[in-house]
């Protein structure tokens, strides 16, 4: 019995580049190739280890700046073997090129009625296809942000998954109507949810297992306590940007080497706990109770001695 691991990655244009007011190029390449350690390296380090991973790309900029740019990311994801679903922060809707985002949507697909919804993730696909990417069946809202009506629209466009509920940013953005710690697959509304697997940092509190919220040690507890307790799935968090520092001018150490060491761990355990495609389709064990990683203070406290270390030396401007 396997216990499969979904390792995604949030490709997208960041909005705070455009808000900064970077000419075109450089926002696409601060947001998706930002200083060596972006989508390319990230293909290179899966393909060393053996890996599979799912990169929800989010198409809505090509509506401002046009689909050449993002269909160059998405041709170099799909030759080198991984997958591409859809992603779609909404505000992307109205942006204006060079405005600074002055003109800009509601920011969270949540806000939006059933049938808004529909429609915008029903535009996402079109976009999504026509920058290269076969029809999508997999889904992740912009900042985990979808609820029923999301569900319900993805079910009747079609799509067989979706990976937004986090439990960690539960109840808003993440409004999901499922318990904060529910971190197995389950069918809803004819829907595979897959929720971002979390851990519990501490009583009560729940952090979601992504590359800037873990320490190496935390990562290695978490996969520890899934495969010993054959949980149905394992969903993990990284975006194509999270490498370098906020800016994207030079590599944040801390995370590189966080994301090196994950390739290292999932390569070391890919019998019992293969990374797959959603597209593989996998068998999924559906309302499993698993439950996530209790807290421990010491691993804790070392995270947080790590991420002042990122904070204080690896974010410093170049």
């Amino acid at each position: 019995m396997t216990t499969p691991v979904f390792l995604t990655i949030d490709t997208e244009v960041m909005w705070r580049h455009h808000s900064d007011g970077l000419a075109r190029a450089e926002i696409f390449e601060r947001s998706l190739e930002p200083a060596g350690v972006g989508v390319s390296y990230k293909l290179e380090m899966l393909a060393q280890h053996g890996l599979k991973a799912c990169f929800f790309v989010d198409p809505m900029p090509a509506l401002t700046f046009g689909l050449a740019p993002l269909r160059g990311i998405v041709e170099k994801i799909l030759a080198a073997g991984q997958e591409v679903q859809l992603h779609l922060h909404p505000n992307w809707t109205s942006a204006v090129s060079g405005d600074g985002g002055a003109s800009a949507s509601r920011f969270e697909l949540a806000e939006y009625s059933f049938a808004e919804q529909r429609a915008l993730i029903s535009g996402a696909t079109d976009l999504l296809t026509a920058i290269g990417a076969p029809n999508p069946i997999a889904f992740r809202a912009g900042s985990y942000s979808a609820n029923a009506d999301t569900l319900r629209a993805l079910a009747e466009l079609g799509f067989s998954y979706d990976a937004s509920h986090n439990g960690g940013e539960h109840p808003w953005p993440s409004a999901i109507d499922l318990p904060a710690r529910h971190i197995a697959p389950v069918r809803i509304d004819g829907v595979i949810e897959i929720p971002v697997t979390v851990i519990e940092e501490r009583p009560g509190a729940l952090r979601n297992f992504q590359i800037c919220a873990l320490s190496v040690g935390e990562m290695r507890a978490a996969l520890d306590h899934a495969e010993l307790h054959r949980h149905a799935a394992v969903n993990i968090v990284s975006h194509g940007f999270e490498l370098a520092n906020r800016a994207g001018t030079r590599p944040n150490t801390v995370h590189v080497r966080r994301f090196e060491a994950l390739c290292g761990l999932l390569a070391e355990r890919a019998e019992a706990m293969p990374t797959v495609h959603f597209a593989d389709r996998p068998a999924l064990r559906l309302e499993q109770n698993d439950v996530p990683l209790g807290p421990d203070p010491l691993r804790t406290r070392w995270r947080q001695a790590e991420q002042l270390w990122s904070n204080m030396v690896a974010e410093r401007a170049a």
